[in-house]
């Protein structure tokens, strides 16, 4: 299953992955050695005094001291002030690898100069934002629809979140029907109607704090891969208003990390068309990452609609956006104009700003150009495969897998526990030990960041454009001291 031009160069063994994870959450938490772990915390007092002073002041006028989740780092976060493709500095001078990539849109690495000079261009004219129309918007729209299976017309929004409540809200204006069914554990932004079965699978409306039940009266989950269960629910929702859309990560929940089978995006959209229900492909991970035409490129399913974000704006603010098909996109049609008769209410007065659509276009292009989503996925396998050795070099029962330039790793498996709220009163106890390997995770994160190693909440890893192989080797010798600390090995 080679794919030319595309992240993934051989897609999988799923079966295989899930045995490998389910042997680890079996396993006891295996981590850090206290005299290590005591050594890496003595790095941030130490090396990082700038940035500790910093975010104590910033805890004083920011909830937590960040204003971003990405942010967050034991003992106290970091505070950046240069990027630079495969890097990242601290305001203390310290050099790191940068696997974060902004959460993953900088598929050609932080801050590319041929990209950057364009955007100084532009703000040398028109600025960030009129407020009106410019040409940018009109490129890069078609840019996208010229590339998009599924995708006729695109809506610039201001961020995945945004784009995901515009595609429930066209799904059911269009249809004329009323629920959403959603992967458990999968992420759609921070919407009332979508933060429901979050990061677990089976767990509902249970860690929806602030949001009301009823918000989630027309919000389903089913688990991942379980096409049967998700026929059951179509099946049941004709007789109680009918689904308006099924909305999925192709590549799994949370970016993956439960990774679906290469079979379920197909079997997803035949039943879709079979029950009348729209299919969406949240591909704000995805689009431009996996390949040039996304996920629905690489695994040739067409969806209805389709819902961007990082990458859309090639790393810079307002990233965000919903493509599909010309009859569902109608009901977005700006203005007076359009054909439906009934519109869908969007806005957002810095969407599709000047700035973000010409970062897009410029971005969108020179991976196209460079080739830039198959030379992150080698960098992904590079990094995959020298994870994998490390582990069987010190018995580790930790698992590493990628799909691309989308790199899993995983030490104590926080998000792969299963939860069904028909056995209650195991819940508790499942919480505790999930809240308790998540813990272990943080202290891990910690140590790859003293190692010079950002990482997304140490589970998560994106390659770059910029990545290359002395980089990832470099990277990996980072990684080995780690692992070496880990209790029980010798």
């Amino acid at each position: 299953m080679n794919k030319a031009g595309y992240a993934i160069k051989e897609y999988h063994d799923v079966d295989d992955i899930y045995r490998r994870l389910n042997h680890l959450i079996r396993e006891p938490i295996r981590t850090l050695k206290p005299a290590a772990m005591k050594a890496y915390l003595r790095y941030f007092e130490e090396r990082c005094t700038a940035s500790k002073k910093m975010i104590d002041e910033a805890k004083s006028v920011i909830p937590g001291g960040v204003q971003h989740n990405l942010a967050f780092n034991y003992p106290f976060p970091l505070a950046f002030e240069k990027a630079e493709g495969a890097y990242l500095y601290d305001i203390d001078g310290n050099r790191y690898i940068d696997f974060l990539q902004a959460g993953g849109p900088t598929v050609l690495g932080s801050n590319p100069p041929q990209i950057r000079e364009k955007i100084v261009k532009l703000l040398e004219t028109c600025g960030p934002v009129t407020g009106l129309f410019h040409e940018y918007e009109l490129k890069l729209a078609r840019f996208i629809c010229d590339r998009f299976p599924g995708v006729d017309m695109f809506r610039m929004l201001g961020s995945g979140t945004e784009a995901d409540m515009a595609a429930i809200r066209v799904a059911r204006l269009a249809t004329g029907k009323k629920f959403i069914i959603k992967q458990g554990g999968a992420y759609h932004g921070w919407s009332d109607q979508l933060s429901y079965g979050m990061r677990i699978p089976g767990t509902g409306s249970l860690e929806s704090h602030g949001i009301p039940r009823s918000c989630f009266k027309y919000t389903q989950e089913v688990y991942p891969n379980d096409i049967e269960a998700l026929e059951k629910k179509l099946a049941s929702n004709r007789w109680r208003g009918g689904t308006a859309a099924v909305i999925v990560e192709p590549l799994g929940p949370e970016s993956g990390t439960r990774p679906l089978s290469y079979e379920y995006n197909r079997n997803v959209r035949d039943l879709c068309d079979r029950y009348g229900a729209l299919l969406i492909f949240d591909e704000v991970v995805t689009a431009f990452r996996l390949g040039i035409d996304g996920a629905q490129g690489y695994f040739n399913v067409v969806p209805d609609l389709t819902v961007f974000g990082k990458v859309v704006a090639g790393g810079y603010p307002s990233a965000g956006g919903l493509g599909g098909k010309e009859k569902y996109m109608a009901c977005l049609a700006g203005g007076l104009g359009g054909k439906s008769s009934k519109k869908a209410h969007v806005g957002g007065t810095m969407a599709a700003n000047p700035l973000s659509s010409a970062a897009g276009y410029y971005t969108v292009t020179e991976i196209e150009k460079t080739n830039a989503c198959e030379k992150a996925g080698l960098a992904g396998d590079r990094l995959t495969r020298g994870l994998q050795a490390i582990m069987a070099k010190y018995g580790l029962p930790f698992v590493a897998y990628n799909q691309g330039s989308i790199c899993h790793l995983e030490t104590v498996g926080t998000m792969l526990f299963d939860i069904s709220l028909r056995w209650f009163w195991e819940i508790p106890s499942k919480l505790k030990e999930i809240h308790a390997r998540k813990d272990i995770m943080t202290h891990m994160g910690a140590a790859y960041m003293a190692e010079g190693l950002v990482t997304l909440a140490g589970s998560r890893l994106y390659t770059s454009a910029a990545d290359t192989d002395d980089i990832i080797d470099d990277a990996l010798t980072r990684f080995d001291r780690v692992f070496a600390q880990i209790e029980g090995v010798r």
